[in-house]
């Protein structure tokens, strides 16, 4: 898959949750989230963390592609190349149906795009937004949307937007809101974290 991080505690994984960092952040960013999420759920699932392929403007950081302007123009070139890691990665223990894709902003927005194509076991978007033009397959993953509804970068409109777009709240599109801005809550709001690891019980043991 390119380059990228695994963190794994487990011996034998028997799912995957990738994820997909924000603008500026890199693939270390969200392994302590991931850790969170298998730490006492009880699921037997491997970590993996991809870098976006670019490298932020900033100096440091990466970028799935150019945000501030918005470069659109090239979000088909970055979801073909992430959906070309994804699928070529290693499946022979564990296949693209027992995967979980979470991405961040503007890695929620890339897991959304890329993983509504693939037959993944489900996708958690949190401060998300869809793409300019994105429409979803009729035949997707579910979809978990997580957002701050004092989100002042990724507006709390943006969820409504996908859900809208992935048909609205279903057994294959779940939301969850929270009172604060453009974060991950853990430390602050456990309740999120357990909400995260509800979801991914059933997904992971029906996958």
């Amino acid at each position: 898959m390119g380059d990228l991080l695994i963190h794994c505690g487990e011996e034998h994984p028997q799912t995957r949750l990738v994820v997909l960092h924000g603008w500026g952040a890199d693939a270390n960013d969200l392994i302590p989230l991931g850790d969170s999420l298998v730490a006492g759920s009880g699921l037997a699932m491997e970590r993996m963390a991809l870098h976006a392929p670019e490298p932020h403007p900033a100096g440091f950081g990466r970028q799935w592609y150019g945000l501030f302007p918005p470069q659109w123009a090239d979000v088909p070139k970055a979801v073909s190349q992430l959906r070309e890691r994804l699928e070529g990665g290693d499946q022979r223990q564990i296949p693209l149906s027992r995967t979980v894709l979470l991405g961040f902003s503007q890695g929620g927005a890339m897991a959304i795009d890329v993983g509504c194509q693939l037959p993944l076991a489900g996708i958690i978007a949190c401060s998300a937004y869809p793409h300019p033009g994105w429409q979803p397959r009729k035949e997707r993953p579910p979809v978990l949307l997580i957002h701050g509804r004092n989100d002042d970068i990724v507006p709390f409109e943006a969820q409504k937007r996908l859900s809208e777009q992935l048909g609205g709240e279903s057994q294959t599109c779940q939301l969850i809101t929270f009172s604060g801005g453009h974060t991950i809550p853990e430390s602050t709001q456990p309740q999120m974290i357990q909400a995260m690891q509800s979801w991914l019980k059933p997904i992971s043991q029906d996958s």
